[in-house]
């Protein structure tokens, strides 16, 4: 049998410029037979503009040829165009899907188990909710108190997948929308659940959050992640996110705090992301809101920071000991040793664990 060629197909105006060559027939005298002007013929022949039904029929008359095919030449024509296009895309999408953990997320249950690449863009276009994974660049950006994030890099796309699953699973909890006020207020109230544990303070925290329209989660972390919290913006609510893991009670009042001021400081709306100051600021109102400065100056003063002096001013504070050490061993006027065991730990991963092994 004889092979034949797979051809492309024509293009409209490529056949409109072999039938004036076979009729000698220069574009200015097609224009004017066909009542358009030299510019719109020229843009035709050329592929720069669509082929119209009201041309086609035009086209009938003028060069005998019937107005559905020509219809039908453009179609065809268009769809060629728009698949070249969409390949295009899908190599840059298979390239980004490449750099996304989607086997470590498939295995949290956030995409479905595949092996194929071309279903792994599909899938993970679902997961961002886009309909290109390049969109999520733009997506991103404008919605995270983060730095900025090139799309590029393989950690940076993991801290996005990370902030779309916390932006996800914020939904299945009802709350306010965030109105921007009452926010340092609540923050300060909050500072005497710093003595409970997780199980005590947890529902209050959240609660009281919600109805600031701040919903607090707690997400696994995925290999590669270099952030331990984020605030996020989402829809009419922010979203703070933290990491399942273990952590001191000072270093989880502090990161949640921060992440309160970036939103109290309007960080989340930023299209730029975060900069270094941002991020002093953040720091800088935690601190604040956790205990006062001219509090804390007033207790350096002092110059006593043994472990009485720490228990009784935490007291009078009515916050845990463990933030005021980490305070302290922050600000370099105290080290580890035996002051350390006025920390608590907390484990945030446990309680999935558990769900996780009761399966």
């Amino acid at each position: 049998m004889e092979k034949t060629e797979n051809l492309q197909p024509a293009a409209p105006g490529q056949k409109i410029r072999e039938l004036l060559s076979e009729r000698g027939m220069l574009q200015k005298e097609f224009a004017l037979r066909m009542g358009l002007t030299e510019k719109h013929v020229s843009k035709l022949i050329n592929g720069e503009v669509q082929l119209t039904v009201d041309v086609s029929l035009k086209l009938e008359t003028v060069l005998g040829i019937p107005a559905a095919e020509w219809n039908a030449m453009e179609a065809v024509w268009r769809e060629m165009l728009l698949r070249e296009e969409y390949d295009a895309h899908s190599k840059v999408e298979a390239a980004l899907a490449q750099l996304i953990p989607y086997a470590e997320m498939a295995k949290l249950g956030w995409v479905p188990e595949t092996g194929e690449l071309k279903e792994k863009v599909r899938r993970l276009r679902e997961f961002f909710e886009v309909t290109d994974l390049a969109l999520i660049e733009t997506w991103q950006i404008s919605g995270a108190a983060c730095r900025d994030l090139s799309m590029q890099e393989k950690e940076d796309l993991t801290v996005v997948a990370w902030i779309q699953a916390a932006r996800k699973k914020a939904r299945e909890n009802a709350g306010a929308a965030y109105g921007g006020k009452g926010l340092l207020e609540v923050a300060k109230a909050l500072r005497s659940f710093t003595n409970e544990k997780p199980a005590t303070f947890l529902p209050v925290l959240t609660e009281k959050l919600a109805e600031q329209g701040v919903c607090l989660t707690f997400l696994p972390r995925l290999r590669g992640l270099f952030v331990q919290s984020a605030a996020i913006l989402s829809g009419n609510r922010v979203v703070i996110a933290m990491t399942e893991k273990k952590m001191t009670d000072g270093e989880f009042w502090f990161r949640l705090y921060r992440e309160l001021g970036h939103v109290s400081l309007g960080h989340v709306w930023q299209q730029e992301g975060t900069t270094e100051q941002d991020e002093r600021d953040a720091s800088l109102w935690a601190r604040n809101a956790l205990l006062a400065r001219s509090e804390y100056d007033a207790f350096l003063e002092k110059g006593s920071f043994t472990e009485k002096s720490v228990l009784e001013f935490a007291g009078q504070q009515g916050i845990a000991p463990g933030i005021l050490l980490e305070r302290l061993q922050h600000d370099g006027l105290v080290g580890g040793g035996s002051l350390n065991r006025l920390k608590k730990e907390y484990d945030f991963g446990d309680k999935r664990k558990k769900a996780k092994e009761a399966k």
